[in-house]
């Protein structure tokens, strides 16, 4: 049930990102951005078992954002891409400090909700910090090098600017994702556990981020095309 869960998740998510782009152009990846950060800061805390490893949610969500940004280069520029990516630092951070904020408060006699949220929300700062750090190196990563892939075939092989998206898509995001892997793994869980573990942790995360990066192709090619209609 969890396997199907998740395909049906990443086509869900994917697919959204193409609709928000569909109705609404830049904007709508933008918002996109916002509703992926906030939303996947908050999944992550579920931990589920599935194709024979025990992962935490989020990570079709997070996946998603490189999918805005790639996105957004390939019909936009890489400006359009750096401002998705500044959107969703300003907005892990508001979040957090609005989170962490109402764990400020001296819940009412008769108020239910404070234990569930508190218990959701009271994450260590190091991993809070931790977590916007890697993703605003990981997110810039990715910009950089799938420009930097776009100017490598253009130079290696001429001809027309729109050939190798696949190539630029997967290269960078494959590469950013191994980054974020390694970052968040060792940033976040350095000292919690013995080097054989957190290799492991690595491990078994980044074969996620292969499938999601992977996946994401086709819609990066479904973006272009409802761009040159437009």
């Amino acid at each position: 049930m969890n396997e199907l869960l998740l395909i049906a998740s990443l086509l869900v998510v994917y697919g959204s990102v193409l609709l928000a782009f569909k109705l609404f152009g830049k904007t709508g990846l933008y918002c996109f951005t916002c509703i992926a950060t906030i939303t996947a800061n908050i999944e992550v805390l579920i931990l589920v078992d599935a194709f024979g490893m025990e992962q935490t949610l989020g990570n079709i969500l997070f996946a998603s954002t490189f999918l805005v940004t790639d996105i957004l280069s390939e019909v936009a520029g890489k400006k359009e891409a750096q401002k998705a990516v500044n959107i969703g630092i300003f907005t892990s951070v508001i979040f957090i400090v609005i989170s962490q904020s109402w764990l400020l408060y001296h819940p009412s006699v008769n108020d239910w909700a404070q234990e569930p949220i508190r218990t959701i929300f009271s994450n260590t700062p190091r991993l809070m910090v931790v977590s916007v750090v890697v993703y605003a190196i990981c997110q810039r990563f990715d910009v950089w090098a799938y420009h930097k892939w776009w100017a490598f075939t253009k130079d290696k092989f001429g001809g027309d600017s729109k050939k190798f998206l696949w190539l630029r898509n997967n290269g960078s995001t494959l590469l950013s994702q191994l980054l974020n892997t390694v970052l968040y793994t060792f940033g976040a869980f350095w000292g919690m556990y013995e080097l054989p573990v957190l290799v492991n942790i690595a491990m078994a995360s980044y074969v996620i981020f292969i499938v999601t990066s992977l996946a994401d192709t086709p819609f990066v090619y479904l973006a272009r095309k409802i761009n040159e209609k437009k």
